[in-house]
């Protein structure tokens, strides 16, 4: 009687021994839970929050992501680099940059008519715009996503988007 106690607890115990392993590895090539993946992908996104993407913000981006509604190339700022760490960290292939996403434009100002109200300089996400309080400001080329957020905010409607060249 003992015999047959001992061998079954001997089995249960390495069926449980097999089972965690198993866990354990197939913890470590699954995904967590989908608030983890959402940090992860929201980490690797520029938190420029400049709304290209479709979404206002970077953290619903990346939640759209998790959820499948939307493709991995669609971050301008970002561009091909964030494309590629994305794809990485999901296991899928990278994705050229979708058409819609690649920046044409970027903010102009018009320095004739420019007020320094600094409401644009307020409203831009990377910081492309300069200028000190009552002094015209201008837009770092390099800089401008082409968001558009700082077009409304224009008291004087001193700014346009340009062809990017």
């Amino acid at each position: 009687m003992w015999i047959s106690i001992l061998t079954a607890t001997l089995i249960i115990t390495a069926i449980a021994l097999a089972a965690g392993v198993l866990l354990g590895a197939a913890s470590q090539k699954l995904p967590g839970n989908s608030n983890q993946v959402v940090d992860q992908i929201d980490a690797l996104l520029p938190q420029t929050q400049c709304a290209q993407c479709g979404y206002p913000g970077c953290r619903p981006y990346a939640e759209a992501i998790v959820s499948g509604e939307v493709s991995i190339n669609l971050c301008p700022p970002g561009g091909d680099e964030t494309v590629q760490r994305l794809a990485d960290l999901l296991g899928r292939d990278p994705e050229p940059l979708a058409e819609a996403a690649i920046v044409a434009s970027v903010a102009v100002i018009d320095e004739a008519i420019c007020i320094g109200c600094t409401h644009c300089r307020s409203a831009c996400p990377v910081d492309a715009i300069t200028g000190a309080h009552q002094f015209m400001h201008t837009v770092i080329r390099s800089e401008c996503t082409g968001c558009e957020l700082c077009i409304a905010p224009c008291p004087v409607d001193c700014i346009s988007m340009v062809p990017m060249i």
